[in-house]
Parts: C-alpha cells; sequence; structure tokens
C-alpha cells in the first residue's frame, strides 16, 4: 500500500503530538481520509469509529485523553463526509449508496491499520452512525478485543408526527428521483452552525460545543448538513437488519446519555439485555455525546474503557443499568 499524505488540521484538533492524516482508497474507489495519534509504549489502539457529519480532527482531544492512558487512537472520515470523497453533487448532504457501502471503509483502515503494524491489541469505540457501522464490523469479524459505543445508531429516534412516514418517504422520494433530496425536519447546514448552545441536543459543556462552531469555522470543507432520503432509508434498513443478529461473543460497554434525545434509546437498551459480556452505562446528565461532555463525565467515561480494554469489564456476566 503507498502512503499518500492527506490534510490535517492540527492546530484545531488538540490531540497529542505526533498525529498525522493520509487518503486511502476503498475497493470501489472511494476515497477516505484516516488520522492516527500514536503514544508512547502504547498499550494497545483504539479505533474510532465516528458518527455522521464528523470528521477526524473532532476527535483530537479524546485522542489525548486515550493517550494519558496508555493507547493510540485511529479516527476515519467515512465516505461522504469530512475530507472523503461527497458522494452527491450538493456536498452539503450527506450520503452512501447502500449503508453496508462503510464496511468497505473499515476495510479500507484495517488494511492500513496492519500494514503500519499498530499497536496490539487493537479494540473498537463506534459513536452514533459509527456504532452501527461498528456493530457490523465486529458481527463479521473485525479483529478487535473489545468494542465500546456511544449515543449508538441502532435505531432512530423520529417525532410522532414524522414516525408513519419514516419508512415509506425515503421509497417513495427516491422512486420519483428525489432520493438525493433532505428528509423533512433536516437542513442543509451543520447542526452546531446552525444551532445555539443553549437548547441542543449534544452536549452541556458550552467549550466543548463552541471547540465545534470553531472547527466548522475555521474549515467549513469539513462541514455537511442533513442526511439524503436514500441515506436514511439505508440505515433503516440496516438498524432492522442489526437487530435480528445475536450480539458477538466480545467484551463490550456501550454509554447513553440520559438526556439522549438522537438515537432511539430503546434498541440500546435491547441490543445490550442481549449482550452477555456487555455493560450499559446510562450516564447522568449527559446528552448524546458523552465524549464531549463535561469534564467530569468525560473523566469517567474514559476511566470505564481503559477498564474495558484492561480487561475488567466484560469477563464476567453482563450487567444492564437502567
Amino acid at each position: 500500500m503507498t502512503l499518500q499524505p492527506a490534510p490535517f488540521f492540527d492546530d484545531l484538533a488538540g490531540g497529542p503530538q505526533g498525529g498525522a492524516a493520509w487518503w486511502l482508497t476503498a475497493s470501489d474507489g472511494v476515497k477516505l481520509r484516516v488520522g492516527y495519534w500514536p503514544c508512547d509504549n502504547a498499550r494497545g489502539t483504539l479505533l474510532l469509529f465516528p458518527g455522521r457529519t464528523e470528521y477526524i480532527e473532532k476527535y483530537g482531544r479524546t485522542a489525548a485523553e486515550l493517550a494519558e492512558r496508555g493507547y493510540a487512537m485511529v479516527a476515519i472520515d467515512w465516505r461522504g463526509q469530512g475530507l472523503a470523497d461527497r458522494l452527491i453533487d450538493d456536498v452539503r448532504v450527506g450520503h452512501v449508496v447502500r449503508f453496508t457501502d462503510y464496511q468497505r471503509d473499515v476495510a479500507a483502515v484495517m488494511e492500513w491499520a496492519a500494514e503500519m503494524d499498530l499497536p496490539r491489541p487493537w479494540h473498537v469505540l463506534g459513536h452514533s452512525m459509527g456504532g452501527a457501522i461498528g456493530l457490523r464490523a465486529v458481527m463479521e469479524g473485525l479483529p478487535v478485543q473489545s468494542c465500546a459505543f456511544t449515543g449508538p445508531m441502532w435505531g432512530i429516534y423520529m417525532s410522532a408526527l414524522l414516525k408513519p412516514f419514516g419508512w415509506v418517504l425515503p421509497r417513495v422520494a427516491n422512486l420519483v428521483g428525489m432520493g438525493n433530496r433532505l428528509p423533512p425536519s433536516t437542513r442543509y447546514e451543520s447542526y452546531v452552525l446552525s444551532n445555539p448552545f443553549e437548547g441542543n441536543m449534544l452536549t452541556t459543556d458550552a467549550e466543548m460545543f463552541r471547540m465545534m462552531q470553531h472547527q466548522l469555522e475555521s474549515h467549513p470543507e469539513l462541514a455537511l448538513g442533513g442526511p439524503s432520503m436514500i441515506w436514511l432509508r439505508e440505515a433503516l434498513e440496516e438498524c432492522k437488519s442489526l437487530a435480528r443478529q445475536p450480539s458477538p461473543d466480545l467484551p463490550c460497554i456501550t454509554f447513553i446519555g440520559a438526556d439522549e434525545s438522537i438515537i432511539d434509546t430503546a434498541a440500546a437498551h435491547d441490543r445490550m439485555r442481549r449482550w452477555p459480556r456487555g455493560e450499559l452505562d446510562v450516564v447522568p446528565g449527559a446528552q448524546h455525546e458523552v465524549l464531549m461532555e463535561t469534564p467530569e463525565t468525560r473523566a469517567r467515561v474514559f476511566d470505564r474503557l481503559d477498564a474495558l480494554f484492561s480487561g475488567q469489564i466484560g469477563n464476567g456476566s453482563s450487567k444492564h443499568c437502567a
């Protein structure tokens, strides 16, 4: 594999020293971007699977927290977001042809990680949409020692008004040539740039919210708005497919904020009840992004992740915290 350096906005990321990014190419020719933060004498490597609209630099501070605990970290720009290839002409709209295409991106990252001989053992953490991608990957044999999820998209929350149309509308839209259009109630603008901190659904920490705004103000090419109708159709089908399958035989911890309002929390509860070596941690006072929450919440979450990676979680009976 010939590695080509990719742009990396280290000054905005706030990660540990030595971070860098490279271009990768998926098996279908889509260009991706992968980022890596090393750690001296690393005890392993975390594969961070971001959510929809996200990008590598957003997780620089996560990499710093992990480096303090002895772990290197990888993050990826999925197809259709960040600096990876955007898949339709309107680059403001998040799009994928088939949800399982994201597994092509996973495969490209894993080939790169093996060639780079990243410190082992490997662990995976999937946030939001990355939680669905990560769950599929571990179900299909991703070579990791443990897995973690934050606000995983194992079900998509829809309002009572939208729910009757949620399954039908994306199919009809595609049939009439509107599959690349936005679903109702979504916008072309990035969420953090079009909403104030007050009343936001992501975090209770004003400084972290401002960090996200500053990153996109400084590099608007990283920004992404709502998903396409086709993305919504594919995501709903993937959630339905994943729900029918048994949980992998891996140690796992899943975090959801007690004030989560973006994902379908019932799906997370259901999955973790069926995960023999898994724990569900409902984080008091937190919203969707527990990795971007207050310092106290972040410390608690990262300490529990360290316990998982160290083998202290998931080696006995499952624990489901309501």
